[in-house]
């Protein structure tokens, strides 16, 4: 058997944490010190806007005169036209593939061309998801046939979920929302905000 030994537990009573003042007042001045240490980073932020430049639009006052948004920036997707007005989309279903999101539905037939008498995709409904799509520019970098490329045409916001659902084939984009979005809008002028109206 084995044996048990008695251990007597010493008891203490508990003592309070120190937190470097234990009087009333001396909380009050540890608080003060936490809060000009967080004002401070605070305010050396809100007075590096006078010192440095920086541009800062005032959206949606000025969306129709200073409003500068970058070539780059990726609002939607569109289809690219031929200069006859037709699209360039072959119906491969490269960019439907390559989409993580399944936000690019393609459906197309085949069809025999008469004068080769061979047989070829026809697209049929080029249905984009707008609502899904996560701007990763994955479809426009599968596409062999340079089809479709990102706008940065933005104000697409909607009250129903439904008109996110676009179907490229059969719109033709003629631009965004907004007077020479396409190009990037108002030229950007760094340092100054951008507040005109009118």
């Amino acid at each position: 058997m084995k044996e048990v030994k008695d251990i007597k537990v010493g008891r203490s009573d508990p003592q309070p944490p120190n937190l470097g003042g234990s009087s009333y007042f001396g909380e009050i001045g540890h608080g003060l010190k936490t809060l000009a240490t967080g004002m401070k980073i605070t305010w050396q932020e809100y007075f590096k806007d006078f010192f440095t430049n920086k541009s800062t639009e005032q959206y949606p006052e000025n969306r129709k005169t200073t409003l500068h948004v970058a070539k780059r920036h990726r609002g939607r997707l569109v289809f690219k036209r031929n200069e006859d007005g037709s699209y360039k989309c072959t119906a491969c279903t490269l960019c439907e593939k390559t989409c993580p999101n399944g936000t690019i539905k393609i459906m197309s037939h085949m069809e025999e061309d008469p004068e080769t008498g061979k047989k070829k995709k026809v697209l049929d409904d080029y249905q984009y998801d707008l609502g899904d799509c996560m701007f990763c520019q994955l479809c426009t970098n599968a596409c062999n046939f340079d089809a479709i490329e990102f706008t940065n045409d933005f104000e697409n916001a909607v009250f129903d979920r439904s008109k996110l659902v676009l179907h490229l084939d059969k719109e033709v984009y003629e631009g965004g929302s907004l007077p020479h979005l396409i190009d990037g809008g108002a030229p950007q002028e760094i340092g100054k905000f951008n507040t005109k109206k009118k």
